[in-house]
C-alpha cells in the first residue's frame, strides 16, 4: 500500500476534502464554512464554473413563485446534481427536501464532500440512474430539476414522460440540436451520426446520436452512462413536455460556445399553489 497516497498528516481542512477529488473539479466551490455552520467562511480551490451561484437556477425560482409554486418548503427532485451546487442554491431557497440523483460514482462521491462542508440536512444524494429511479418511484415532487442531464440520455423523451408523470413542474436546461447552429459551425456536427425518426409513448420525435469520443478518457468525465446520447430539437423538447401534461411553458434559447441552449420551466395547467 502506497501510504503517502492513501493517508494525510495534517489536521483536517475543507481543502483536504476537497482535495480528494482534486483535478476533477467542475465547479467553483464558494467559501466553506470550517469547522462548523457558524464559523467564518475559508476559500478552497476547486474548478472553474460558478454552478453554486447559477442564474439559471434563479431564473427557474423566480418564474415558479410567478405561477405560485415557489422553492420555498416544497419537496424537490434533482436529476444530475454533478457536484451539488444547485442542490445548495434550492436548500438557500427554503426547500423543504431535496432528493437528488446520481449516476457517476466520482459525482456522488463529490456530492456528499459537498453536503459535509456546506451542512445541506435537507438534501439527500441517490446513487443510481435518474431514469430508473422514476420508473421505480411512486413518490410525487412539486418541482423536478433537470439541469445539463436530458441530453445526456439515451432515450431523453422518456425522461421527459417521466419527470411528468412525477412532478408538477420542471426546470430544464439542456442543449438542443439546432440545424441553423450546425450550418454556421459545421464542424460542431462531426461528432453527431444522421437523425433518426422514432417514438416513445405514443410521441414521434427526431433523435439525433451525439459519441463522446475522446472525452471518455477523462476522470472527470460526467456525461451519460452509455458512450453515446442522444439530442432533440427544441420543437420536440417542448412538443413531449406537452404531450404528456406540461402544458404551460416559458422557455429561452441562447447559443454557447458548444451548441444552441434551451431553457425553460412546465407546470400542468392545474397544478399552482
Amino acid at each position: 500500500m502506497d501510504l503517502d497516497a492513501t493517508y494525510l498528516r495534517t489536521a483536517p481542512s475543507a481543502q483536504n476534502a476537497v482535495d480528494v477529488f482534486q483535478g476533477e473539479w467542475s465547479s467553483q466551490l464558494p467559501p466553506v464554512p470550517w469547522p462548523r455552520p457558524d464559523s467564518p467562511a475559508v476559500a478552497v480551490s476547486s474548478g472553474p464554473t460558478p454552478l453554486f451561484a447559477d442564474p439559471r437556477i434563479d431564473w427557474a425560482a423566480d418564474r415558479l413563485a410567478e405561477w405560485g409554486l415557489p422553492v420555498a418548503g416544497r419537496r424537490v427532485l434533482e436529476l444530475g446534481p454533478l457536484e451539488g451546487g444547485h442542490t445548495a442554491m434550492l436548500c438557500g431557497k427554503g426547500a423543504r427536501e431535496v432528493v437528488a440523483i446520481e449516476a457517476n460514482k466520482r459525482s456522488y462521491l463529490k456530492c456528499l464532500v459537498v453536503k459535509e462542508l456546506y451542512h445541506l440536512q435537507r438534501a439527500r444524494f441517490l446513487l443510481g440512474e435518474s431514469t430508473d429511479f422514476l420508473r421505480q418511484t411512486d413518490e410525487v415532487y412539486d418541482i423536478g430539476i433537470a439541469s445539463g442531464i436530458l441530453y445526456h440520455m439515451a432515450n431523453p423523451v422518456e425522461l421527459l414522460e417521466l419527470l411528468a408523470r412525477r412532478c408538477r413542474a420542471v426546470f430544464i436546461w439542456t442543449v438542443c440540436y439546432d440545424p441553423a447552429f450546425y450550418e454556421r459551425y459545421p464542424a460542431k456536427r462531426a461528432t453527431f451520426s444522421p437523425p433518426e425518426t422514432t417514438s416513445h409513448a405514443g410521441y414521434s420525435h427526431r433523435v439525433h446520436r451525439h459519441h463522446y469520443g475522446e472525452a471518455l478518457d477523462w476522470n472527470g468525465f460526467c456525461g451519460g452512462s452509455q458512450p453515446y446520447c442522444h439530442w432533440l430539437e427544441e420543437s420536440d423538447i417542448l412538443g413531449a413536455l406537452a404531450h404528456f401534461g406540461l402544458r404551460r411553458q416559458v422557455s429561452f434559447t441562447q447559443e454557447n460556445v458548444h451548441a444552441t441552449a434551451l431553457q425553460l420551466v412546465a407546470m400542468r395547467e392545474d397544478q399552482s399553489g
